[in-house]
């Protein structure tokens, strides 16, 4: 899983809230809020929402677990401190808890449709992020019940289709065989259903099927030998995630689940 966050990332994203002085929340005394939903989903980024009120000294408590259903009304966080300091937090941390927490729905609402067809099939997160926010995002694939696939270039190799052009397919993967340890293993994207197992000949631990309909993707899952993992991706929504779960495929990629998930609606609400 991707590392916490840190107190770097939460002064950066304070930093960018409060510009060069906040003449917004002088405010005395001290106060209680509540992060609460106003619409149902599954829960996530509150550890990144306690990480911006830890740093600013305020106590945070989750009355949630990451992944957990939540319905309108439900309460997520509870804080306790400086009304100043709460005040300043309480936009950063509905902003990235709403956020992830949307992810969160969206990669539900996939493992559902594809629980629906398939018990094994494994709906996954690509690189497809916000810049600055893959850890929080991942973890949110996580907590609806995907997985993270590849979290950074270091996790796999990934022979894509400019790497073919380059170097064409057999000479691409041997090159990344030779060059990386024996642990890392290598995936070999593929545009057509017969080319599937020539990238499984060239040593593919797995073969991702790339723009392809489920039909098409359904024929390379069938070229494939048993000890190689078929993965597919390219474009596909919510609406189209039984369909592939009934291909045969290992896993479903969606970058929808990042680059497209609405947030969750979250209000905060202070002396209550």
């Amino acid at each position: 899983m991707p590392v916490r966050v840190t107190d770097r990332k939460v002064e950066d994203w304070l930093r960018e809230d409060v510009g060069h002085r906040d003449v917004t929340n002088h405010v005395p005394g001290e106060t209680t809020g509540r992060l609460v939903a106003k619409e149902a989903g599954v829960a996530a980024g509150l550890d990144a929402a306690r990480a911006v009120f830890d740093y600013l000294g305020v106590d945070c408590e989750t009355t949630v677990e990451a992944g957990d259903r939540i319905e309108a009304g439900d309460v997520l966080v509870e804080v306790d401190g400086s009304a100043e300091s709460v005040l300043r937090g309480e936009r950063v941390a509905v902003n990235v808890a709403g956020h992830a927490s949307g992810v969160a729905t969206a990669t539900r609402r996939a493992v559902d449709a594809a629980r629906e067809v398939s018990d094994d099939v494994a709906i996954a997160g690509t690189r497809k992020t916000t810049p600055g926010l893959r850890g929080v995002e991942k973890r949110a694939v996580a907590a609806g019940g995907g997985d993270t696939h590849r979290l950074t270039l270091s996790g796999m190799v990934m022979v894509k289709d400019n790497h073919v052009a380059e170097m064409g397919l057999e000479s691409a993967v041997r090159h990344f065989r030779e060059e990386k340890s024996f642990a890392t293993k290598i995936e070999v994207e593929v545009e057509r259903p017969a080319d599937a197992p020539r990238a499984a000949e060239a040593g593919a631990d797995i073969v991702l099927l790339d723009n392809m309909t489920p039909e098409e993707v359904e024929e390379g899952v069938k070229l494939l030998p048993d000890d190689v993992l078929a993965e597919a991706s390219g474009d596909i929504g919510f609406g189209d995630v039984a369909d592939y779960a009934a291909t045969g495929a290992d896993v479903i990629s969606m970058g929808a689940l990042t680059h497209s998930a609405n947030s969750l609606d979250l209000s905060f609400r202070t002396g209550e």
